[in-house]
């Protein structure tokens, strides 16, 4: 559930900011998160439907002064979900299934809105 992620070149990447309600925290999500994404991993996983992994991360509040141009400016979200997929076509297909949407559903009601972008990996790389 914690291990690292492999991400193979020319996956697609899927970057979803979600903006919590007034009021509503990361330990009120947390359930809905959790099961969500554990409905895509097991439903989806490969194979059954071309997900390869993702990350679900929390705004720190951090802006990087070095890594910013202009004027730093905070996020205008509270969650972020990455994911990577085999392709576009396999990441709509499994957001369209009644099962997706059910646990995406227990999330929304809780937020004030969401926003998925496509992205193509252009480029990779670690340390050697």
């Amino acid at each position: 559930m914690f291990g690292p992620i492999t991400i193979p070149f020319g996956a697609k990447m899927l970057f979803n900011t979600v903006k919590l309600k007034t009021g509503v925290g990361i330990d009120d999500v947390d359930l809905a998160l959790a099961e969500m994404c554990s409905v895509v991993k097991e439903t989806y996983g490969g194979d059954k439907g071309g997900f390869i992994a993702g990350q679900v991360m929390r705004f720190s509040g951090f802006v990087s002064d070095e890594g910013s141009l202009g004027a730093a400016q905070g996020a205008d979200h509270d969650i972020a979900i990455v994911t990577y997929w085999r392709s576009f076509a396999e990441h709509e297909r499994s957001h369209a299934d009644a099962v997706f949407r059910e646990k995406f559903a227990a999330l929304a009601k809780m937020c004030d809105g969401s926003q998925e972008l496509g992205y193509d990996l252009l480029w990779q790389g670690a340390p050697e």
